[in-house]
């Protein structure tokens, strides 16, 4: 089992699916990868040398910011703007959407459960 960026990588997927087991790496950033390593997209994993993982490991932490790094920079940027109190900041301080949805019905993954309100029924 290939063992990138802390991450076990699935040993019997293509090479370019199990890149993207990597938070941070998608779709696109994996064929770059595969591309600048210089490995066909057929290929997969258990297929791989150890030079072959070494040299995927190598262009990973080179090139990209992935897995720990990446979501410490993105709880910092919410922070950042939780600090600031700008309009984003606030909706992230309340767990309300942040990107202009409508809240009257809907934005149920972000507000959670539905709380019921006393004499409400008409």
């Amino acid at each position: 089992m290939a063992r990138i960026a802390g991450v076990n990588i699935p040993t019997n997927k293509r090479v370019v699916i199990g890149l993207q087991y990597i938070h941070g790496i998608g779709a696109s950033k994996a064929q770059e990868i595969c591309t600048k390593v210089g490995i066909a997209a057929e290929r997969r994993v258990n297929q791989l040398s150890d030079a072959e993982v070494l040299q995927i490991r190598e262009a990973i932490d080179r090139d990209y910011l992935v897995e720990g790094d990446l979501r410490r920079e993105v709880s910092m940027n919410i922070k950042r703007l939780m600090d600031l109190g700008c309009y984003r900041g606030l909706r992230h301080r309340r767990g309300l959407p942040v990107r202009g949805q409508r809240t009257h019905t809907n934005a149920r993954t972000r507000k959670g459960k539905p709380k019921a309100i006393a004499g409400k029924k008409k």
